[in-house]
Formats: C-alpha cells, sequence, structure tokens
C-alpha cells in the first residue's frame, strides 16, 4: 500500500510499513480516506529535522479524539530522510501528527520512541520546500 502527500509545494509518494507498524499505518489510512488529514497544515516546520502536520487545530495541540499504541520493535523503526513517522506527547499517545524526517543527522533519538511506519521514496525535494502553514491538499491512498 502507498500513499501520495498532495501540497502545493509538489507530491510525496509514500511506500508504508505494513509489516512493522500495521495499527499505525491502518490508522493513517482510515483517516486519510476520511479525508481528515485535507486541508490541515504543516504546524511545525524545523529545517534539518522534521516537517509536521496533522494536527486539526494547526498548532500541535489536536488530534482525532483517540489515541493510538506505539509500535517500536519492527526492523524500520530507523528514522532517515524521507521516514513518515507518529509524533506524540508520550508513549502511546499518538493519534493524526505526523512527521517527516529532513535527514538521519539529527533524529537517530527518535528510533524506537516514535514508530516509523512510511517512507517518501519519490518527491524528497517537497520535504525541503516545505514551510511552516503550507497545507496538505489531500492524501490519495493507493491499494
Amino acid at each position: 500500500m502507498e500513499a501520495i502527500i498532495k501540497t502545493a509545494k509538489g507530491d510525496m509518494k509514500v511506500s508504508f510499513y505494513e509489516k512493522d507498524a500495521p495499527n499505525t499505518v491502518a490508522n493513517f489510512v482510515k483517516l486519510a480516506k476520511d479525508g481528515f488529514y485535507d486541508g490541515l497544515t504543516f504546524h511545525r516546520v524545523i529545517p534539518d529535522f522534521v516537517i509536521q502536520g496533522g494536527c486539526p487545530k494547526g498548532t500541535g495541540v489536536g488530534g482525532p479524539g483517540y489515541k493510538i499504541d506505539c509500535e517500536l520493535t519492527g526492523d524500520n523503526q530507523y528514522h532517515d530522510r524521507g521516514v513518515l513517522s507518529m509524533a506524540h506527547a508520550g508513549r502511546n499517545t499518538g493519534g493524526s501528527q505526523f512527521f517527516v524526517c529532513h535527514s538521519r543527522r539529527q533524529t537517530s533519538h527518535l528510533d524506537r520512541n516514535h514508530t516509523c511506519f512510511g517512507k517518501v521514496y519519490e518527491g524528497l525535494e517537497v520535504i525541503d520546500a516545505i514551510k511552516e502553514g503550507d497545507k496538505i491538499n489531500s492524501i490519495e491512498i493507493i491499494d
């Protein structure tokens, strides 16, 4: 399963880690298919670290109204350029917010603390182009 995260700066094509993080992938896919992410912003952009989106309030404090457990034991729990990972406010508190890593240099401390659930394989340049406040136009899921 794959996704296309569509933004004004371009599209990011994502391959999911269904084997390593099945519940996190299923949660993201459901939210995307329901249109939850459409029009939300990347509310947090830290150069050479991450771009973060998925907060319905646009501030980093919102979510879908429930929490999901972290999935941290799979082989792909390694934060590197293009990796999608769940944001949270502490273990097992993720919901809808996710981030995409700029590089490995500043993200290794996130390994096995945040659930990696996919990776951008095309459109990596879009990660660098995203600025705080840029919108997620839509997320298309390709089954």
